[in-house]
């Protein structure tokens, strides 16, 4: 993970503040519950992981090298798209597969585009230790997921109509 000290610091004192913010909620009714999750809110938009964020993402739009890779990308996955209809089979997969993959390359090689998803990744971390901070703070066995993560085997959650592996606390 990428994260330079400066951000780091930042990113433990948000944290430190979150822990704050968790232990004074003890006993509170629904409404300032909610006040102190503004408050959070509050507070995550103004961490120096938002700025870099928001800072990334307006020079990565103002790119025009990041314009023409983006279309480039979304064009081809558009054809790759249309091929999975028949799956592998039909006979363009393999080459809109290739050619899908290299538009992925070339955008990941922009510089504007790698340098926002480096900030989204340092963004996404930060709201992933909140998360964790508040379900922890109510139970240490609250599994709380990250994207493309399934808690330890439960997908949608046992008896919520979702997937289960059966491994589900």
């Amino acid at each position: 993970m990428h994260r330079n000290d400066k951000g780091f610091q930042s990113f433990q004192e948000e944290k430190g503040r979150v822990s704050i913010i968790m232990n004074a909620t003890a006993g509170l009714d629904s409404t300032e519950l909610l006040d102190q999750a503004y408050e959070l809110g509050d507070l995550i938009n103004s961490s120096a992981e938002m700025a870099d964020y928001l800072y990334r993402k307006e020079r990565m739009t103002r790119d025009s090298a990041a314009a023409a890779a983006i279309k480039s990308f979304l064009r081809k996955k558009g054809q790759f798209e249309e091929c999975m209809r028949f799956g592998h089979f039909h006979p363009s997969y393999h080459q809109a597969l290739e050619e899908a993959e290299q538009a992925r390359r070339e955008l990941d090689a922009v510089e504007s585009v790698h340098s926002f998803r480096r900030a989204e990744t340092d963004l996404d971390d930060l709201l992933h230790a909140v998360a964790e901070i508040i379900g922890h703070s109510v139970s240490e066995s609250v599994k709380v997921p990250r994207d493309g993560d399934d808690a330890g085997g439960c997908s949608g959650g046992c008896g919520s109509g979702g997937s289960c592996s059966g491994n589900c606390g």
